[in-house]
């Protein structure tokens, strides 16, 4: 195993900005930790026969900007952050490359158009189940995973690598309290109360919403991520208070305020 590659890769990291990073080995993926699990095909060594580990890395969303959804605010900074992850992860698979490793990174959304979803709510690789495997956080409710530093508020991205790199554990600490505001909080009613993975009972209509408000320019949706009360970002944007998201609550009428203004402008109603 080359634990010095690893903390170069570390380095590299902190040059791009980026706050998180894991290592998954790609034999991890044969040793299915609940059911239903990741099919063959999406497995790393069916896409890239060569590939030894998965570096898993992730920047944090935003939670005050996340409040405004859905806005052009959040449909902005949804697409930054995803541009950031690609050509992050880009540059990490050619650092490893032009040290010998064979690699390539994955793209962060895996389909062409969010209206593809409709007809098949799947990407070719899920970072998601990568980033669990790495010990970076577990599965919630919201089919999302949650960590300890931003909850569910958080992207990924991958690159796959012939290296052999040593493995992070998986995070063995539950973080999601099933407080069940995430099920209650969504807009068309796609979660149910059962553990992940039977937690996301209608995949249709979680995907028909993201259409309809992609044609709005306020796209992704961001309920179920940004209602949950995990994560230590809570603490730096004083948002312990989970009543906040009440807009009848007149005690936080000046948020309520800022995110309707917010969402009244450079988006259609």
């Amino acid at each position: 195993m080359n634990a010095q590659l690893k903390s170069d890769l570390r380095d590299r990291c902190e040059q791009l900005g980026i706050r998180m990073m894991g290592v998954a080995g790609v034999d991890s993926w044969d040793r299915p930790p609940f059911q239903p699990w990741v099919p063959d095909e999406f497995r790393p060594k069916a896409i890239f026969r060569e590939a030894r580990s998965v570096v898993v890395v992730g920047l944090p969303v935003t939670l005050p900007v996340l409040e405004t959804s859905p806005s052009i605010h959040y449909h902005q900074l949804y697409k930054t952050v995803n541009e950031i992850l690609d050509q992050s992860t880009y540059h990490l698979s050619n650092f490893l490359n032009d040290r010998g490793h064979a690699s390539m990174f994955i793209p962060r959304d895996g389909y062409g158009h969010i209206s593809l979803m409709r007809e098949r709510p799947l990407a070719f690789f899920s970072h998601r189940h990568a980033a669990y495997l790495a010990g970076l956080g577990t599965f919630g409710l919201n089919n999302m995973l949650l960590t300890k530093e931003y909850g569910p508020r958080v992207r990924f991205g991958s690159v796959f690598t012939a290296a052999e790199l040593p493995e992070d554990p998986v995070m063995e600490e539950q973080l999601c309290t099933r407080c069940l505001r995430c099920v209650e909080m969504c807009p068309v009613k796609a979660l149910g109360e059962e553990d992940y993975p039977q937690s996301i009972t209608k995949k249709e209509a979680c995907a028909a919403r993201a259409v309809e408000l992609s044609a709005k320019f306020a796209s992704p949706c961001g309920f179920c991520i940004k209602v949950c009360p995990v994560g230590e970002d809570r603490q730096l944007h004083q948002r312990e208070d989970m009543d906040i998201y009440d807009e009848a609550d007149p005690k936080f009428e000046k948020y309520h305020r800022s995110w309707k203004h917010v969402r009244s402008y450079g988006s259609r109603p």
